[in-house]
């Protein structure tokens, strides 16, 4: 383990479980402060609990905005500046065309685009010169997927968030990319599929589909996270890295 984030500030939202947890327990573990968002108490604390290092959790829903005035609040509390920003949280559910609802819409578009908008927004007074910002796509960004419309438009958005934040931000050097994570084992997944037991037959079905053979695991798309957050990728910018096996490849 290096210590390449060694007092590096970082902000991750959704940091409570799947892909956020594990790229907070992994920038912790090389020296960072982590600063981690969840909408429940009881998700937060028990987050925690699993990261070791210099974390402090800051309960919000990042589709509302004062929520995220919150979370840089009680960042300014400990610290002068943000390094790292890992826009994260967000989430979808299936509803094919002819039975979405407004209400699917207005909550997807929200946590999804809106969160992810006003997070990195609210985040550019603190966000240091030179900062790197990384944002959760999908690889929905770029393939059609069956009851999965919504979610996969929010996802096409982000992808040109860090194609146009990248000439907005650009007299400050401050990097912005997309990861695009393909089929991961996290909570959420298997919630989206109707549950464990079900969502293994899907999920045994889609292996089929994915060039690697296998699922991916959270630590895989932290690790690719850490690479965009580093000095190592200082000249890599506006970039989508897809972590899923080769799928989006074929």
């Amino acid at each position: 383990m290096t210590n390449r984030f060694d007092n590096k500030v970082v902000v991750v939202t959704g940091g409570t479980s799947g892909i956020g947890l594990a790229t907070a327990k992994a920038f912790a573990g090389e020296g960072a402060s982590v600063f981690i968002t969840g909408r429940r108490q009881d998700a937060l604390d028990a987050a925690i609990k699993q990261i070791d290092g210099r974390v402090v959790g800051v309960r919000g829903d990042m589709a509302v905005l004062a929520d995220i005035d919150r979370l840089y609040d009680a960042v300014q509390q400990k610290h002068a500046q943000i390094d790292v920003v890992f826009a994260n949280a967000g989430g979808g559910e299936l509803a094919p065309l002819g039975a979405i609802t407004e209400a699917h819409y207005e909550k997807t578009f929200g946590s999804n685009v809106k969160g992810v908008l006003f997070t990195v927004q609210k985040a550019l007074p603190l966000l240091r010169d030179g900062g790197s910002v990384i944002l959760t796509a999908s690889t929905t960004s770029i393939k059609g997927t069956g009851a999965f419309s919504v979610y996969s438009a929010t996802k096409a958005a982000i992808r040109n968030f860090a194609r146009s934040w990248i000439l907005d931000l650009k007299d400050r050097r401050i990097r912005v990319n997309a990861v695009s994570p393909g089929l991961t084992e996290t909570a959420g997944l298997n919630d989206l599929f109707g549950g464990e037991e079900q969502a293994q037959g899907t999920k045994d079905y889609l292996v089929g589909q994915i060039p690697a053979g296998r699922i991916g695991q959270p630590e895989e798309i932290a690790k690719a996270v850490m690479f965009l957050a580093s000095d190592e990728a200082s000249y890599i910018n506006g970039i989508e890295l897809f972590v899923d096996g080769g799928q989006a490849q074929i």
